[in-house]
């Protein structure tokens, strides 16, 4: 068992290396006007698109919600600027499914900034992003970079590497998803969204 998480480690940090020397292209994944190339909500009331901004918002029962990419990704880097608005913001990027996600915001479990950290259910937070506290800027727009490439996640924060980890319960292939977190009051604002295929 040891040998195969060896191995595995080798052929992603191959994989990695090979995919930082040929710079995938990012495409845009959100036009700046409506929600377009996403699956939304039943009866949405927590996402909305104004002056290329997208707003996620927690309703009146706190219930949550998931945008998901209406397109499916195997190996991918998704790339956004965002900016925690009002509240207590409690958001993050889904990986393929919703067991496991990079976390933005404050952790209810922590109750503080795990910005930039895989959460993964049944795990909790196994590594802890570095130096967020110095690199994030507080009512402000930052941007987060995050890679997956089976079960490797990498993440940048304003173009600072803070995050490498490997999950051995990872999803092959899904969809991407952004999360407004049930239980709080917070508004969230995302822009620039990019995803580009490995």
């Amino acid at each position: 068992m040891k040998a195969k998480i060896i191995c595995t480690f080798l052929i992603v940090n191959f994989i990695t290396l090979n995919m930082f020397a040929q710079d995938p292209v990012l495409k845009s994944a959100f036009n700046g006007k409506n929600l377009k190339g996403w699956v939304v909500p039943e009866n949405n009331i927590w996402w909305s698109v104004e002056n290329g901004i997208l707003r996620a918002k927690s309703g009146p029962d706190k219930k949550g919600s998931i945008l998901w990419t209406d397109k499916e990704y195997t190996d991918f880097v998704i790339e956004t600027d965002f900016r925690y608005d009002e509240g207590t913001v409690d958001t993050g990027i889904f990986l393929r499914n919703d067991k496991e996600q990079i976390q933005m915001g404050i952790s209810g479990s922590l109750k503080r900034d795990m910005t930039g950290s895989p959460y993964i259910v049944g795990k909790k937070y196994p590594v802890e992003a570095q130096n967020v506290k110095e690199i994030l800027k507080p009512n402000d727009w930052n941007t987060i970079k995050v890679i997956a490439i089976a079960g490797y996640y990498e993440v940048w924060l304003n173009n600072k590497h803070v995050m490498s980890y490997t999950s051995d319960s990872y999803v092959k292939t899904g969809p991407i998803g952004l999360q407004l977190h049930p239980n709080t009051e917070m508004t969230a604002s995302f822009r620039n969204i990019k995803i580009g295929k490995m």
